[in-house]
């Protein structure tokens, strides 16, 4: 990270529309590495890893966690990781840090640019955290994200609040990192949306 770069987080809770808000961003320039996109090559390059420790409790439930090719099948073992908590934060100390080299890396590489880091859980990694000047927290209704979130991943109703309830202190944690934070409703078009979030970094 160079002195005139610039490196923030768009965040909120799921189907708020952080793509949307990133390629608003894009648009105008930026650069942006997307914390989940990072995550599946991060639990491809920890696969034995992640192996090794779910999988007796996959094979106990009945769940294969491989796909054909051998990679990791990730809506397999969501369920797996989101029915304990201690289950997603073991998952998360084997995947964390990988997704941090990575992201990281990708920030040294493009020193002359201003960087977007698409993430939902990223207050849960300080050393990227501490990176950013700003948090773009996006943010619509439950009922909005819930037929948004139903119609682009095609989930039982049960899982997507299970995965809402999980994040249901998102923004509370945010705030706790001390970083300036600047929730944004995506409640209208993208053009409001983008309206509010060029708004929103100059102030």
């Amino acid at each position: 990270m160079t002195a005139t770069q610039r490196v923030i987080c768009v965040t909120g809770p799921m189907a708020a529309g952080k793509n949307a808000a990133s390629a608003i961003l894009e648009n105008q320039g930026w650069l942006s590495i997307d914390a989940d996109q990072t995550a599946h090559v991060a639990i491809e390059n920890k696969k034995d890893d992640i192996i090794a420790a779910f999988g007796p409790l996959a094979s106990s439930q009945g769940i294969v966690l491989t796909n054909d090719d051998g990679t990791i099948n990730r809506r397999a073992l969501a369920p797996i990781l989101f029915s304990d908590p201690a289950l997603l934060a073991r998952q998360e100390s084997i995947v964390h840090p990988e997704v941090v080299r990575l992201i990281t890396a990708f920030i040294a590489e493009h020193p002359q640019s201003n960087i977007i880091i698409n993430a939902t859980v990223l207050h849960k990694t300080p050393d990227l955290m501490q990176l950013c000047d700003t948090i773009l927290y996006i943010d619509a209704p439950v009922i909005t994200r819930l037929h948004r979130a139903k119609a682009r991943d095609g989930h039982s109703t049960r899982h997507i609040l299970k995965r809402f309830w999980t994040q249901r202190h998102l923004y509370r944690d945010y705030k706790a990192t001390g970083i300036p934070v600047c929730r944004i409703p995506n409640t209208a078009t993208p053009q409001h949306l983008a309206k509010k979030i060029l708004s929103g970094l100059q102030h």
